[in-house]
């Protein structure tokens, strides 16, 4: 209900693509970026080097962006995202294209914003980095929300009608007799879809009572992964698109 004011309401923004300048250097174009939104030059120097230290990327503050490597500019990004210490913090994919080191590296800082209490906006198409960092959800499927709210209550509205299972010996014929098919067999593990927490206790105590070792067996909610795939199936069919549309 109030004029937006970007000196006072500050945004930071890491997009998926890179919106740098190649040619400048880091130090550069980030002081350059924090002091548009009034922020003076003395503060825009020391929090970029504070940032890029955080990023363990000081060491290029005089190279030329395009010099740098594609994880290291998505660095440069993301201090740019934050070095006015913005109220609201919008990320597109910030993740995509990191090695798991770099990956560790942004998933604590993302961390650090949220106990500062900013507040967060972000896009993923890798569903456990939504899970792990959000609170409340919204999947697009052709531009209109097929699910939104608090992913804990959509979750919990689903139940734990997720097995896995993994034993030293053949639980097939166990399972069968509870009534269970596995809907995949993997080396690691055995999955079902279960009707009632009881059918999952019957199929422990059979494994139990046989002697057989048991090294995994796990009753869990479904995943954001097969929640967004069933709501995504559902809708294109409520809508009469098939796959090939």
């Amino acid at each position: 209900g109030k004029p937006f004011n970007p000196k006072k309401h500050l945004i930071g923004y890491l997009p998926e693509e890179r919106g740098l300048y190649p040619k400048k250097t880091v130090l550069e174009q980030i002081v350059y970026l924090t002091r548009l939104r009034g922020i003076s030059k003395k503060e825009a120097v020391n929090n970029a080097n504070k940032w890029l230290k955080r990023l363990e990327i000081d060491e290029y503050t005089n190279r030329k962006l395009e010099t740098l490597s594609k994880g290291n500019q998505q660095k440069v990004q993301l201090v740019a995202a934050l070095v006015a210490d913005p109220e609201l913090i919008v990320l597109d994919e910030p993740l995509s294209g990191l090695d798991p080191v770099n990956a560790d590296l942004f998933k604590s800082v993302i961390n650090e914003q949220i106990e500062k209490k900013k507040y967060i906006i972000m896009s993923c198409h890798q569903m456990p980095v939504i899970e792990e960092f959000c609170k409340d959800i919204t999947i697009l499927h052709h531009g209109t929300a097929v699910l939104q709210g608090d992913l804990n209550k959509i979750k919990k509205s689903y139940g734990r009608v997720n097995l896995s299972v993994k034993c030293d010996g053949d639980v097939l014929p166990l399972a069968a007799q509870c009534g269970l098919v596995p809907e995949t067999i993997t080396p690691d593990k055995l999955t079902f879809k279960i009707q009632s927490e009881e059918q999952a206790k019957s199929l422990l105590k059979m494994i139990v009572d046989s002697g057989m070792p048991l090294v995994r067996y796990e009753l869990r909610e479904p995943s954001l992964h097969e929640i967004f795939v069933e709501n995504i199936e559902r809708a294109d069919k409520e809508a009469g698109r098939s796959d090939e549309a």
